[in-house]
């Protein structure tokens, strides 16, 4: 039975991604700070680790076949002040660091080290102008604190491939699940009758729903083709507005009313953050598809469906 060691597995992507794992039969540990947390699953147990304190358990790292890394401080959180931009990238790159300090002193015979990334990566579609179909992954990184934090965070893991393991990192767009993250924040005005299209809803949207994206890292585990960095991000970006009112008539039908959030006051309420937000990104899915990999939910409308029913 092969072992799974996560990082960052108490969040949406690592609660579901150990689910699918879980059904695949794998084996997952997954690193927490609680070092005392027992699983109801005997496939999952939990191996303590602390990035500030750089203690991981050594044995855990030993056990792995693969290393799945999801680690870091949510980007969306908290205000972007100093201190917590610097916990963003600290989040990332120290626990890297701590993660392959321990692969290399254990001497395990890790297959592959699967990375989070971000398509905070790219800047706006009208900054940078679009490649055939969006952004690619030979694009360069843009001049902003997620472009280089994105910069950072990848950088973190190349010194995994220096002792031979195959290195994979996942540029991962706006995740749709009913578990958390941007989707229930979509979801949240409707309780209202209102749909909360964002600024003017021209901006781009390049996303992936959850069970595509734990597939995917599935795949990139399992793939030993695949190396270095694939955009995770399903073939059909659609702007904000398709994507608000495609949410709004699946669980309302026709009961709202479309109202549009002004900029400023994203920018208000959001600070630095709202950028983000107003940002339109196409980003392209062509190297991920290349490999074989098939979407389940290629479209909104598919996604929206399966999580609305």
């Amino acid at each position: 039975m092969s072992v799974v060691v996560i990082s960052g597995g108490s969040g949406l992507i690592g609660t579901n991604l150990t689910r699918h794992l879980i059904q695949k039969k794998y084996k997952v540990i997954i690193l927490t700070r609680l070092g005392d947390r027992i699983s109801q699953n005997p496939l999952v147990t939990y191996a303590h680790w602390d990035i500030s304190k750089k203690i991981i358990d050594q044995q855990a790292i030993g056990q792995a076949d693969y290393v799945i890394h999801l680690a870091g401080a949510g980007v969306m959180d908290k205000k972007w002040t100093k201190a917590y931009k610097k916990e963003i990238v600290d989040s990332r790159t120290k626990s890297s660091e701590l993660i392959i300090e321990s692969i290399k002193e254990s001497k395990s015979n890790i297959k592959a080290f699967i990375s989070a990334s971000a398509i905070g990566w790219y800047g706006a579609d009208v900054k940078h102008g679009l490649s055939s179909g969006g952004f690619i992954e030979t694009d360069p990184p843009d001049n902003s604190f997620l472009g280089e934090a994105c910069v950072l965070w990848e950088a973190s893991t190349d010194a995994v491939t220096e002792i031979g393991v195959r290195l994979v990192k996942l540029r991962t767009g706006i995740v749709l699940s009913n578990d958390g993250g941007a989707y229930k924040e979509f979801k949240m005005p409707l309780n209202f009758g209102i749909a909360g299209i964002l600024g003017n809803g021209k901006q781009m949207i390049s996303w992936i729903h959850i069970d595509d994206l734990c597939r995917m890292y599935i795949e990139a585990m399992e793939n030993n083709e695949m190396h270095g960095v694939y955009n995770a991000v399903a073939p059909k970006p659609v702007t904000n507005k398709k994507m608000i009112l495609e949410i709004a008539e699946a669980i309302r039908q026709k009961f709202y009313i479309p109202v549009h959030v002004p900029e400023f006051a994203l920018q208000l309420f959001l600070g630095k953050r709202s950028v983000e937000i107003l940002k339109s990104a196409t980003v392209s899915d062509k190297k991920i598809k290349s490999t074989g990999f098939t979407f389940l939910y290629p479209s909104i409308e598919s996604a929206v469906e399966e999580l609305t029913t």
